[in-house]
């Protein structure tokens, strides 16, 4: 059947970016108030500051570089505060941006910057090699290379800041002379992570993003505020180490941040020290993670050098989070974990739980406003609460279109509208949502389904197991496939027969026969996943498996 919202529709306004955050009329703290801050550089900055920068950076790339309408400027850069200045300015000039993974390789950035018909490229001096490379290939030239970190460079034919960015420009081109459709103008074109192929540009417009803030809001807005929502009377502080490139961190930190007034300390990557000592130095209220950085919270030593009181609540988001987890951290910092869902293809977030709800273990949470949503089977029928289907939404957060893939677009979409996003679960009587697996990743054992995650979840509550993945394998003997552990245990532990014995009588207890490890266990030096924590199963096959067949049982 198909679900509404429990939340009150909201109103989403009718216009771009630039004028939801900097020229709103309901705006309540000043100016002043301090955005980002930067510890690795001791910098911060004000709305002002990022208005100012925004302003100047975008009426240079006019001036400068001729910027046109749909002009799509690719960033390659780690966090920085400077980053959302970057953005909007983009934005003021009518332009779209893509943001890349700076982890990219030449190849795979140079693809992401041919299929975006990028115009021009910013990055930093650390990760030119890899932009060169990729700018050659997608015929971008020098000059069209903004380093915006670097005082001097090398190489003359770069662009540097002060090439692009005049700080006395003067007002009449300052002027924006620029109109959006809101509906349907891009306002970037994010790139999933291609777990299962070349990655696809996701077309994300302006009122996608608006949509989305404004959706995250109608859960957060009561408990993330700008006038003292910390404990010592101070605006709510976020930790913002999820990456800007990544639709996770594009939304719910750059700007979900601005819009809302809080502050947002931001790293330039995750580090486990630097996390804890951020939020013991800066009195971090809320941090959105991953559940790998759950992980660490739970297990790493180093956890116990901080007092991280300071917390309210985290948020995890992007891959599935036990209940064992979620309770090992809490029993362990004070710090509840709720939990939430979402794709590239969705802005990213449709569900999240309720602050009072988090320990509803296992579920995504509710719908979010001004969306439907629905479960359906193989055949695209709905089905009843509580039954196993794949789930299907709609709603002023969903992306327009895969870029140049009229194809994957069309195949994305019912024909009633509504985004299949390939991932399975339920609903149950509550309007609780909950999700069980991906299509794709779901074996048969037997006959049987088996989902990884939820293997994947029990195995990471094992003392001697530091992080873990699980798939389906091949067994010809029996022709059906057996559930196979990759395991990389805890500092200390050496794998012997004994211990894969533990592991294997502690799962049995948990999990009925089709779920037992009867394909082996692999043990690995690490789990390879992308960026927002979800794990790169074909990577870790061709890694580990080659042409190994299935081991004896010990």
């Amino acid at each position: 059947m198909v679900s509404s919202s429990p939340y009150p529709l909201i109103h989403i306004p009718n216009v771009d970016l630039w004028e939801f955050l900097f020229e709103r009329q309901d705006r309540e703290w000043p100016d002043t108030q301090t955005i980002y801050v930067s510890p690795d550089e001791g910098r911060v900055s004000t709305f002002c500051d990022v208005k100012a920068d925004a302003l100047r950076f975008g009426a240079s790339l006019v001036s400068s570089w001729n910027w046109q309408k749909g002009d799509a400027l690719s960033l390659f850069l780690f966090n920085s505060i400077h980053t959302p200045a970057l953005i909007w300015g983009c934005h003021w000039a009518g332009g779209v941006v893509v943001p890349s993974s700076p982890t990219c390789t030449a190849r795979e950035y140079a693809f992401q910057l041919v299929d975006s018909r990028a115009k021009a490229i910013v990055t930093s001096e650390s990760l030119l090699h890899t932009v060169v490379n990729a700018a050659w290939f997608a015929r971008i030239p020098k000059d069209r290379i903004l380093v915006v970190d670097e005082r001097t460079i090398g190489d003359s034919y770069f662009s540097r800041p002060s090439d692009i960015q005049q700080h006395d420009t003067p007002d009449a081109v300052l002027k924006r002379h620029v109109r959006l459709d809101p509906t349907l103008d891009h306002a970037f074109i994010c790139y999933t992570s291609g777990t299962t192929g070349l990655s696809k540009g996701v077309a994300l417009t302006h009122t996608n993003i608006i949509a989305n803030v404004l959706q995250n809001r109608a859960c957060d807005a009561d408990y993330l505020t700008w006038n003292g929502g910390a404990a010592d009377g101070r605006p709510d502080r976020i930790m913002a180490f999820l990456p800007f490139y990544h639709i996770y961190g594009l939304t719910a930190l750059v700007h979900v941040a601005m819009f809302a007034g809080l502050t947002a300390v931001v790293m330039p990557s995750f580090d486990l020290k630097k996390f804890c000592e951020y939020v013991e130095k800066y009195q971090v209220t809320f941090s959105n993670v991953v559940p790998p950085v759950v992980l660490l919270l739970a297990k790493h030593p180093i956890v116990e050098e901080y007092d991280l009181s300071s917390l309210k609540m985290l948020m995890s988001g992007a891959a599935p989070l036990t209940k064992d987890l979620a309770e090992s951290v809490y029993h362990r910092i004070g710090v509840p974990i709720k939990q939430g869902y979402g794709l590239t293809e969705t802005s990213p977030t449709t569900h999240l739980q309720s602050w009072n709800s988090w320990n509803l273990y296992g579920s995504i949470g509710q719908l979010l406003p001004n969306q439907l949503a629905k479960y359906v089977d193989l055949h695209g029928n709905e089905v009843p609460k509580r039954h196993i289907g794949e789930l299907w939404i709609k709603g002023p957060n969903i992306f327009r279109g895969y870029v140049g893939n009229p194809s994957a677009t069309r195949d994305a979409f019912s024909p009633d509208g509504f985004f299949r996003t390939g991932d399975i679960g339920y609903e149950d009587e509550q309007g609780n949502f909950f999700i069980t697996g991906r299509i794709g990743e779901i074996f048969k054992v037997d006959g049987y389904d088996v989902s990884p995650a939820e293997l994947e979840g029990l195995l990471l509550g094992h003392p001697k197991i530091n992080d873990v993945a699980v798939m389906g394998i091949y067994d010809g003997e029996t022709c059906t496939e057996r559930p196979r552990a990759y395991v990389f245990p805890v500092s200390g532990v050496h794998p012997t027969p004994e211990i894969e014995r533990e592991i294997f009588d502690w799962l049995n207890e948990r999990v009925s026969s089709h779920k037992r490890l009867t394909g082996g266990i692999r043990w690995v030096m690490g789990i390879p996943k992308t960026s927002s924590g979800k794990i790169l199963r074909r990577v870790l096959r061709d890694m580990v498996e080659g042409a190994e067949k299935i081991r004896p049982q010990v």
